[in-house]
């Protein structure tokens, strides 16, 4: 009987036969013999019945942890991580205790989950210390460190990496992905130069952190170097690599290469385009990133929430407040792509910068979530550029949104005395200073950075102490003389010009 039933569950191919076979080891008490070898057989199916797996295994009696090992993988990688936490909960309610084969996907699905579930992370990895698997196997120090890095803790990530007593290529890269995901760029680089010196070779992954790094530190040379160092190597340029490589190549302002990569790229995905659209968006080619949208839809790939960015970036710099306000409609409506924070923030930049001020507040006022600072400060900006009595009534409801979200941010200060300056009321000018100084609030210095043959040059506003600062600003002077003289350049040639 045994038998039969055994190679009936090796048969099973549909959930529909799984279900029945369940049920027939239940009723015919055959379960603690044969339930293991279901749970096998519905996790390892095309399609498996993950709550059923998980009904089945809880049915069990006094399952090992081996069992549970086998659910945890593929429900942490499923559309609802929290059934792999669930899962991890009880077994320890159950008085067993995780090996180092449990806690690597319990905190893949906290990093899923992130970051609300940096408590658990903490008490994980504590119960990994407690037991002795954080340096028992480097995979959970691997997981470890992914897990504070989802959850906006990079110290913590980048303690545990230090306090490893072994690393291997993974290692890095996840301690390389730590800092890039939050914004420790320049660590990101001096990490990738102990990586080598320490005797690993780089791959991919390595040099697509190396790529992403540059392209927020605005550091061409660097980001050019990395690209180099992925030909030398003769490393495949990957479908991420090489979209990378195109963003990397656009946020330092070489389009055309962003460009000729694009073009060159065997296969794309939605994140390629993105890039390349964003790319266009912000050196002020909007009509381009516009045209490239279309070309995206006609090659069939569905766009996401950064495809969205671009576009309203782009419609933003152009002027396009119609063309804003349909894709702002589009990707709620058409593709059920809910807008976050920067959506909403690019929609009043959209707005504000044409001068729409008064629909820009209303927008504000109507959005289904509260509004960040970024957002009234965005609008904010957009009154300074708009700045007239006209807009009085907005700044002045603006101003008292900002001081109650960030009451110590001399920025919103600043701004609003200038707005005030700006069009003669001398008086509230006045005042937003005096609240300043009697909040012993101090304006921040505006600064800049120019790369210039490979070392960084730093301005300070007010400072003239830099080196060849008044040939720097008589440069600057010509520059903005000669080119209130030019016509202006058709965005296709100036791809195509390099």
């Amino acid at each position: 009987m045994a038998t039969a039933l055994a190679a009936l569950i090796a048969g099973a191919a549909t959930v529909h036969q799984t279900r029945q076979l369940h049920a027939h080891l239940l009723t015919s008490g055959s379960l603690p013999t044969l339930g293991p070898i279901l749970l096998r057989r519905i996790i390892s199916l095309p399609s498996p019945n993950l709550h059923l797996a998980q009904r089945l295994l809880l049915s069990l009696p006094s399952p090992p942890i081996a069992h549970f090992n086998l659910l945890l993988p593929p429900l942490a990688t499923s559309p609802e991580p929290s059934a792999a936490v669930f899962l991890f909960l009880q077994l320890r309610r159950d008085g067993l205790r995780p090996d180092a084969h449990t806690l690597p996907h319990v905190l893949k699905a906290l990093s899923r989950l992130a970051p609300g579930s940096l408590p658990l992370v903490a008490s994980t990895h504590a119960e990994a210390v407690k037991d002795g698997l954080d340096c028992a196997v480097v995979y959970v120090r691997n997981a470890l460190m992914a897990a504070y890095s989802a959850c906006g803790q990079p110290a913590r990530a980048m303690r545990v990496f230090d306090e490893m007593p072994r690393r291997t290529v993974v290692s890095w890269n996840t301690a390389l992905t730590a800092c890039v995901d939050n914004d420790y760029h320049d660590r990101c680089v001096g990490l990738f130069a102990a990586m080598v010196e320490a005797g690993f070779e780089p791959d991919q992954t390595t040099f697509v952190c190396m790529l992403s790094a540059a392209a927020e530190l605005g550091n061409l040379p660097l980001g050019k170097w990395a690209h180099g160092q992925v030909v030398a190597r003769r490393l495949d340029m990957t479908l991420q690599l090489g979209t990378a490589a195109v963003n990397m190549y656009a946020k330092c302002g070489l389009v055309s290469y962003a460009w000729r990569l694009f073009e060159r790229m065997p296969a794309r995905n939605v994140w390629t385009w993105s890039a390349m659209i964003m790319g266009l968006a912000q050196n002020g080619l909007a009509w381009e990133a516009l045209k490239l949208f279309e070309r995206m839809k006609g090659a069939s790939v569905a766009p996401n929430y950064v495809t969205f960015l671009g576009l309203l970036c782009a419609c933003s710099h152009a002027g396009l407040v119609d063309e804003g306000r349909w894709f702002f409609r589009e990707m709620r409506h058409v593709y059920r792509i809910e807008p976050m924070m920067r959506h909403y923030s690019a929609m009043v930049d959209v707005l504000g910068r044409n001068g729409r001020l008064p629909e820009a507040y209303d927008f504000v006022m109507d959005m289904p979530v509260m509004a960040d600072p970024v957002v009234w400060r965005t609008l904010l900006g957009a009154c300074q550029l708009h700045s007239s009595k006209d807009c009085i009534g907005i700044v002045s409801k603006v101003q008292e949104r900002l001081l109650e979200l960030e009451p110590r941010r001399s920025g919103n200060y600043v701004m609003v005395a200038n707005i005030y300056s700006d069009i003669g009321s001398w008086d509230e000018a006045a005042k937003a200073r005096r609240v300043m100084r009697e909040g012993g609030m101090k304006k921040m210095a505006g600064e800049s950075c120019v790369e210039v043959g490979g070392l960084v040059h730093r301005f300070i506003s007010g400072d003239d102490s830099c080196p060849d600062y008044h040939g720097a600003c008589s440069t600057v002077h010509e520059l903005n003389l000669n080119m209130r003289k030019c016509e202006p350049i058709d965005g296709i040639l100036l791809i195509d010009s390099e």
